[in-house]
């Protein structure tokens, strides 16, 4: 019996025991301690933040169980259909989207808030391994064979970009760069594609809301607006200071329960929890995150498809950019921009996309002995 046959015939409890537990197991240890900050953040009560965690926490380890069971050709099957249903989604924003924080970004579902940006992140790694998949090493490095994939990252990111909300369509541009690169695109067209953004740099910023420049501007010097634009970053560092190498004691910061540290249950989340835990356990978290993605980065490596390879290490650097933005942000390294810290920050989307994330990186791991050709058909070995 071939390779790709005994894969083709596993059963479901063989599926199960291929799950990576371990992983799942740091996953739900990061998520406890981001439950531990929003009691915190709320002065020792579940409400109105913590309880809620909770529940889209465990809602979102059954679909990352579901989403780990379910053959992986099923997800390259439908992949196109997937990114086509987000767009849309993205586009009934722009028609009947709900309005929060001077943007309009979400869809009242009712039980949900639901913003199709997040989600349009994993649908956007999906696509583009799907392409890819498909496409030989050779003609991965001519132009017209990136025409697709780059309509593929541009559409979702000027409709991103309208809302408006500049984070998020950078963070879409960077999950593009970086399957582009892992699919074999060479240097050079990435040096390409950077001089074409410096040239579009000026109509980009005329695109740009007022508070999204002055957000800009203030990276450079906080201190010239220091009760406006620049209060944010100004009380994410004192708090990042006071914090000291272990911190002041749980419920103990006093920027964040004296209500001087903004978003402290969502992008802030981190500042908070080095005032209260210090370095160490701003280290223990980042030690966390870094187990993530070495398995993420071994997952991809074991896979024996093309398209597992490049959606394992898709959606792994996705989880390095979520870490690194946020607290690269709340360090005063980059411009402040709403991208919240994985599996800590508050957010019932985000927390769906980072679970659902992690559920197609589990799904590579029990499927890495699956053969696929690059029409998606079964190989054998």
């Amino acid at each position: 019996m071939s390779r790709f046959s005994s894969s083709r015939q596993l059963a479901l409890s063989q599926k199960i025991r291929q799950i990576n537990w371990v992983l799942i197991l740091i996953v739900v240890a990061a998520a406890t301690i981001g439950v531990a900050m929003l009691y915190s953040a709320a002065d020792g009560s579940w409400d109105p933040w913590a309880a809620r965690q909770i529940t889209r926490f465990t809602v979102g380890l059954v679909i990352l169980v579901t989403i780990a069971l379910v053959d992986l050709r099923f997800w390259w099957r439908y992949a196109y259909l997937l990114f086509a249903i987000l767009l849309a989604l993205l586009l009934a924003v722009e028609v009947a989207g709900s309005t929060g924080m001077g943007a309009q970004r979400w869809i009242n579902l009712g039980v949900i808030k639901l913003q199709p940006s997040e989600l349009m992140k994993i649908g956007l790694i999906l696509a583009l391994a799907r392409y890819f998949h498909g496409v030989s090493m050779e003609n991965v490095r001519r132009i017209p064979y990136l025409l697709i994939p780059l309509l593929l990252v541009a559409l979702p990111s000027i409709l991103v970009l309208k809302q408006p909300d500049l984070g998020t369509a950078l963070f879409l541009v960077l999950i593009g760069v970086t399957v582009f690169f892992i699919a074999g695109v060479r240097i050079w067209k990435f040096v390409l594609a950077l001089a074409a953004t410096g040239v579009a740099i000026p109509i980009v910023w005329s695109m740009l809301r007022t508070y999204q420049q002055k957000r800009i501007l203030t990276f450079f010097n906080p201190e010239i607006d220091p009760l406006g634009a620049g209060y944010h970053i100004l009380q994410s560092k004192i708090a990042l200071g006071s914090g000291g190498v272990f911190g002041k004691g749980f419920m103990q910061g006093s920027q964040s329960h004296l209500n001087f540290l903004p978003e402290k249950q969502t992008d802030f989340i981190f500042t908070m929890m080095a005032e209260e835990f210090g370095m160490m356990g701003g280290l223990t978290l980042l030690g966390l995150y870094s187990l993530i993605l070495v398995y993420g980065f071994a997952i991809s490596m074991r896979s024996q498809s093309h398209f597992g390879r490049l959606l394992a290490l898709g959606l792994t650097a996705m989880m390095f950019l979520y870490v690194f933005i946020n607290i690269a942000m709340v360090m005063g390294l980059i411009p402040v921009v709403g991208v919240p810290l994985p599996l800590i920050s508050y957010g019932g989307t985000a927390m769906l996309t980072q679970m659902v994330g992690i559920g197609f990186l589990i799904n590579v791991n029990v499927h890495r002995d699956l053969y696929m050709s690059r029409t998606g058909g079964s190989m054998a070995n």
